[in-house]
């Protein structure tokens, strides 16, 4: 068993807000009838900050200590892995995954999971460090000296992961050292 860096902190982390809010509702065409599901979600800051958007925020995280601090009167947190969610098919309106991507351990694995579980017509959209910028560069050095798990992809590398699922739309948005990659279910 590997130390959980994220529960450790997670008290941390609770506190920090999500600022990019407006770029997620315009990026997820929020705000949309039905449920949203935040994978990696953490303390559920990112769905907390879009919760009013959506009839039901799901937040599945790894990190029991992260979903401890995730408030449970708006939000519904579930423990599970990326790779292996545990839901069924078609049963999300929007995915979101927000700075999480590069924690998890099968990045592909958790691209399927998460296209599973997106219904048709569904928005899935996963907001990373854009790893081309060097600050984000010099954050994935400081991961791997704390013994991180940490494996950054470019964005056209994470695009490249759903390539296999869906001839649908998607597209890249890149700005301030954030890439958005966004994929519709057909």
């Amino acid at each position: 068993m590997s130390f959980d860096h994220f529960g450790a902190i997670a008290h941390l982390y609770a506190r920090v807000t999500y600022s990019k809010t407006d770029i997620m509702r315009e990026i997820a065409s929020l705000p949309v009838k039905g449920r949203l599901l935040d994978v990696g979600g953490g303390t559920g800051r990112v769905s907390s900050a879009i919760r009013a958007l959506v009839d039901e925020a799901i937040v599945a995280d790894v990190s029991f200590g992260m979903l401890m601090q995730a408030p449970r009167s708006t939000l519904k947190p579930v423990c599970g892995g990326s790779e292996s969610l545990p839901f069924a098919d078609n049963s999300f309106e929007r995915v979101i995954m927000v700075d999480a991507l590069h924690h998890v351990v099968n990045h592909a694995e958790s691209a399927s999971e998460m296209f599973r579980v997106l219904k048709p017509g569904g928005l899935l959209v996963i907001e990373e460090p854009d790893i081309r910028s060097f600050g984000v560069k010099l954050i994935a050095l400081a991961e791997k000296l704390l013994l991180m798990r940490s494996h950054f992809l470019a964005p056209h590398e994470i695009m490249k992961l759903f390539s296999s699922f869906t001839s649908g739309e998607k597209h890249i948005r890149a700005q301030d050292g954030t890439a958005w990659v966004v994929v519709r279910k057909k």
